[in-house]
């Protein structure tokens, strides 16, 4: 079965797994405030991605020194799904955000686990292969991110404008919170800046494309146009 694009764009971003235990912990809360399910009553994250499925326990093993509870069969068909629903272990991983599990928890972007540059590049990271996609720049441009809080929305928002220098825009789907882009030369800067360099070129080059077909055709039409005149 073909690779889609958005699928070959994660792999290239799960090839980097972070050596610092700062970054590691970033990754993992970009991924659980854009994973399935993440508060008191349990952790739930799915993909399709082999590649983010693989790194994933190692990811939590460097960041919370745990494992999950539930781990879903690499063999098996269609999505992939981990599970935590061990009390003493989400609030160890509530307590390393800052969150406290007696309080009614309104998820937000702790400031202080993305302080340093390269936690910021590895929160992303995180959002990206949880709540991610990328469309097949052959087919249009659009990625987004997609989270269920709408303060984590607004606040990845702002973290984004601070790093990229553009804004994303954002939109509500069903019960979720989307931040999305649409310039190709946007998402193709993104995707550097998430370490995925050669999905980054591949919308460059999809683009130029467009812009050599579409000059040809006018050409051609305008050609056309002139023979008809001659006629």
């Amino acid at each position: 079965m073909a690779v889609s694009f958005s699928s070959a764009a994660k792999a290239e971003v799960c090839r980097l797994i972070p050596s610092r235990y700062c970054c590691a912990l970033a990754e993992c809360f970009g991924i659980l405030l854009y994973c399935n399910s993440f508060h008191i009553g349990g952790i739930k994250i799915i993909t399709e991605s082999r590649d983010f499925a693989c790194i994933l326990p190692k990811l939590f093993k460097k960041a919370f020194n745990l494992s999950f509870d539930s781990y879903p069969s690499m063999e098996a068909p269609g999505k992939l799904v981990f599970q935590i629903w061990d009390e003493e272990k989400i609030e160890m991983i509530m307590d390393s955000f800052g969150f406290d599990m007696q309080d009614t928890l309104a998820l937000h972007v702790n400031l202080p686990i993305v302080e340093e540059e390269c936690c910021r590049a590895a929160f992303l990271r995180g959002a990206f292969l949880a709540g991610g996609s990328v469309t097949d720049p052959g087919k249009g441009y659009h990625m987004e991110l997609t989270t269920t809080h709408q303060s984590v929305a607004r606040e990845t928002d702002a973290l984004i404008r601070e790093v990229m220098a553009f804004p994303p825009k954002m939109a509500k789907r069903g019960g979720g919170q989307v931040l999305y882009i649409k310039q190709s030369e946007q998402i193709s800067d993104f995707l550097t800046y998430l370490n995925a360099p050669v999905a980054a070129m591949g919308i460059m080059e999809a683009r130029l494309e467009k812009e050599l077909n579409n000059k040809v055709n006018r050409r051609c039409n305008c050609d056309d146009a002139n023979t008809s005149k001659v006629m």
